[in-house]
């Protein structure tokens, strides 16, 4: 069951909350072992916690909250009281939260119980999930794959259904990558509409933190829109679908895609032409956006970064890349370290930042008036899941291949826009391929009309049973 189903048969009590939680418990034990999505549990608490939320419904003490009693996971990354948030350091392992970030404080008034924590990349710094401290991610629909990142722990587990929902955050596809690689639907708000309070690491630069999103992942878009609902600082209009144009992506842009993508875009297209217009055509400033975004992430060389990363250990990062490489005996992974290598190498200058300031105050307004009444269809990546390792060489390679794979999910970050990533199909290896619904901030309503509309025709998530 999704959230929203799930929710509605405990209102109805034709199920209680500890049947819930004991059945996802059971199902992450049997699962996590081949998948390692989770890395601190609670569950002690959580069948507690449920044992509660039925004794409430029980003698109808009071109105619950819309998620009361509902099992869901969150990543790493998020504060929540007695809970470790290490960002996968060896040194941040003894680190225990004493507060909630303001997301979770927002789902737990509403009775969301928390199963535990899911892994990330080190400092949430990758887009391939694995780390010192918790090891490695792997995709459930092939062991040998990616799960992405850095909200790959979620992915992962919501594929096999570990969780009824799931809170993610992103900053450079990583709340789509894990959903497009993992075959879940998941939404990245636009900036400024959810509180990024208690996200760990912390975002501290202006052009940075409008790139940075907290958001959900899950089972459907009405989980999406639902958990937006509840976690979003501002509440959005209702819009009609039928006052929007719906724009594909050109398929003569000169960026790699393969053909099985092609095929499934293709595909979406030609159901949408029997409903709704649609047109190929390019958004403005598309082209610009991974340079724009390799360049807002490498502002001051990643300095707060390589500072966290190397608080505890005298060696510099190029020493512990080159010794990581050749004994396999640091405390930072090399991911991490190649990642801040590479942000010192591309870090603008302030001129040059001065320039990136004024593109994006003018882009802002171009990019706002373009997607007034418009929604984008963007592909996530230009394949299904990769082999572990694939993905960090075609991004962090210093060729700057970044530029020609990162420009579908850039668009979303540098812009700031709302972002939902839909499971549409399969590739030649029969792993997920997803697609992007995009559109500006104030338009959320219609872009989760026309994800319920496809996914209603091309199923959208469907459980990955290859571990049960």
């Amino acid at each position: 069951m999704d959230a929203t189903a799930l929710a509605e048969k405990l209102r109805k009590k034709e199920i209680t909350s500890y049947e819930a939680v004991s059945t996802y418990i059971e199902h992450i034990r049997n699962v996590n072992p081949s998948i390692n999505a989770v890395v601190e549990e609670r569950f002690t608490d959580a069948l507690e916690e449920a044992k509660h939320y039925d004794n409430e419904r029980r003698n109808s003490v009071k109105r619950q909250g819309v998620l009361a009693g509902v099992p869901i996971s969150v990543k790493e990354s998020f504060h929540i009281t007695n809970m470790k948030t290490t960002g996968g350091l060896e040194h941040r392992q003894d680190l225990i939260a004493r507060e909630d970030a303001a997301v979770i404080s927002k789902l737990k008034n509403e009775g969301a119980i928390i199963l535990g924590k899911t892994n990330t990349p080190a400092l949430c710094f990758c887009q391939e999930t694995d780390n010192k401290l918790y090891g490695r991610t792997n995709n459930p629909w092939d062991l040998n794959r990616t799960a992405g990142g850095s909200s790959g722990g979620e992915g992962a587990l919501l594929a096999v259904g570990g969780a009824a929902a799931g809170i993610g955050s992103d900053i450079g596809g990583s709340i789509r990558f894990p959903a497009h690689f993992n075959g879940i639907v998941g939404f990245k708000p636009g900036m400024n509409q959810v509180s990024s309070a208690g996200h760990y690491p912390e975002v501290t630069n202006p052009l940075q933190d409008r790139m940075l999103a907290m958001g959900p992942l899950g089972k459907s878009v009405r989980d999406m829109e639902l958990i937006y609902k509840i976690i979003s600082d501002s509440a959005s209009p209702t819009n009609f679908l039928q006052e929007y144009k719906i724009e594909i992506l050109s398929d003569r842009v000169n960026y790699p895609l393969s053909e099985k993508t092609k095929s499934v875009v293709n595909a979406v297209e030609d159901f949408l032409d029997q409903l709704i217009y649609t047109k190929r055509g390019v958004p403005p400033l598309f082209d610009e956006s991974a340079l724009l975004w390799q360049e807002i992430m490498s502002i001051d060389g990643s300095a707060l970064i390589e500072r966290e990363a190397y608080s505890n250990d005298r060696s510099h990062v190029v020493q512990s890349f080159l010794k990581e490489k050749l004994t396999q005996r640091t405390r930072v992974h090399p991911y991490l370290s190649w990642a801040i290598i590479g942000a010192k190498m591309f870090k603008p200058s302030k001129r040059r930042v001065r320039e990136i300031d004024e593109t994006i105050m003018q882009g802002d307004e171009w990019i706002s008036d373009y997607l007034r009444k418009r929604l984008l269809i963007l592909p996530v990546y230009h394949t299904g899941a990769g082999m572990h390792g694939q993905v960090f060489k075609e991004i962090f390679s210093i060729r700057k291949t970044y530029l020609q794979f990162m420009p579908y999910v850039a668009y979303a970050n540098v812009w700031g826009l709302p972002a939902l990533t839909l499971p549409v199909g399969k590739d030649e290896n029969d792993m997920p391929i997803s697609i992007q619904i995009i559109s500006t901030t104030g338009n959320e309503s219609a872009i989760f009309r026309l994800g319920s509309i496809i996914e209603k025709k091309f199923h959208g998530y469907r459980r990955c049973r290859r571990l049960d």
